[in-house]
């Protein structure tokens, strides 16, 4: 009885050790087993929902924009914010004057490209306001804030006033106060989808 009794110990042992060598090496194989594959590459240029080539909401100083006619890169970027709203400005190397893209989500994304205007000495005051003939009507003004990237001519970040105006026929002007100095206006026209091509700096 004595000796069954042993055997019968020594058998369930060995199942138990048989059990926690079958664990252990199941934990290890587990834990030896190689990461998970990367995400293969993507096509930086692929249709994204935008008709643009490129995703416009990702442009940033380096990057290379193409009309079509002409080429010109990103200078520098102003990252504006008010609330929990976000807009961006995107500066162009351009010969002779100041033109930039600005890029909105509101909710689907708008853009437009803006000119300099600083021969218009004007203040955005009032609910409409007539330049060269076109009047403009208020769409909306605000207090923000901007970080700036790349070459600005502004500080890495500050304070924004702005007032936008739109005309009935879809023209735009805008005014900007940027760290309390004086109103700079200028002139836009909005951006149809498929209008230029981005090619990502470096």
């Amino acid at each position: 009885m004595a000796t069954e009794l042993l055997i019968l110990v020594l058998v369930i042992a060995a199942a138990a050790v048989v059990a926690a060598v079958v664990v252990a090496l199941r934990r290890s194989k587990s834990r030896s087993s190689s990461p998970k594959a990367p995400a293969p590459p993507q096509d930086p240029f692929a249709d994204k929902g935008d008709s643009t080539a490129g995703d416009p909401r990702t442009l940033k100083a380096g990057d290379m924009v193409d009309w079509g006619t002409e080429r010109t890169w990103i200078r520098g970027t102003l990252r504006l914010s008010e609330g929990g709203y976000t807009w961006s400005e995107h500066f162009l190397e351009v010969e002779g004057g100041k033109r930039w893209i600005s890029v909105e989500e509101d909710p689907d994304v708008q853009l437009a490209l803006w000119t300099g205007r600083p021969d218009l000495d004007l203040v955005p005051q009032g609910r409409s306001i007539e330049v060269e003939g076109v009047v403009y009507k208020l769409q909306e003004k605000g207090t923000g804030s901007y970080r700036s990237e790349g070459t600005t001519g502004l500080k890495a970040q500050g304070g924004v006033d702005y007032a936008d105006f739109e005309s009935d026929d879809g023209r735009l002007l805008s005014f900007e106060r940027f760290d309390h100095g004086r109103w700079e206006a200028s002139t836009g026209t909005k951006v149809a989808p498929g209008t230029f091509t981005i090619f990502p700096g470096s």
